[in-house]
């Protein structure tokens, strides 16, 4: 049997977590892991109990918008509304950090930063999080883990495309069929 790796499992966490989003803008979730433990997590949205951006739009200044409140603060806020150590912990965030998260996840002492997505990666961040010793990683991830059922899909699309093959689709059809069914699956 194989399992998927410690980096991915919190980073599958961390996408499940952006499912709850509020925000319209982009889907952000975070995981703050400590001796292989989940912590807390985080998804960008409102104040609890406050107006979300879904409901009634985003409240933009500047261009950002300053209802949401960002992953991986409500997740560091979590941990301290819960009297929870972030010191020498991990993060696991969907997209780059913004400079104010960055700073935050400093404070906090995390010491290591695993992102899936470039998100607008401000070289001052990074300039931040190399003095300040924090490990930063990009985690390569495809969604397509969180698919418990992708192989069965990949071998019914498969039988289906054959099916066609057999029931004389023209031969253009089919190569489209096929390069769309290897895009879907890898």
């Amino acid at each position: 049997m194989d399992r998927i790796s410690w980096n991915h499992y919190f980073m599958a966490q961390s996408h499940l977590l952006a499912l709850r989003s509020t925000c319209t803008r982009l889907a952000v979730g975070a995981t703050i892991v400590r001796d292989k433990r989940i912590i807390a997590g985080g998804y960008n949205g409102s104040i609890a109990g406050g107006v979300h951006c879904i409901d009634e739009g985003c409240y933009v200044i500047d261009n950002h918008c300053v209802r949401t409140i960002h992953a991986e603060m409500n997740a560091i806020l979590q941990c301290a509304k819960f009297g929870v150590a972030t010191a020498g912990a991990e993060i696991y965030v969907t997209h780059f950090p913004c400079l104010a998260c960055t700073k935050a996840i400093i404070q906090a002492g995390i010491q290591s930063v695993y992102y899936a997505k470039d998100y607008k990666n401000h070289p001052y961040a990074m300039e931040l999080f190399e003095q300040a010793g924090v490990h930063i990683e990009k985690v390569a991830f495809d969604e397509t883990t969180l698919d418990l059922k992708n192989e069965e899909k990949r071998e019914y699309v498969e039988q289906l495309l054959n099916a066609l093959k057999h029931l004389g689709v023209s031969e253009t059809d089919l190569k489209k069929w096929n390069e769309q069914a290897r895009q879907l699956f890898g």
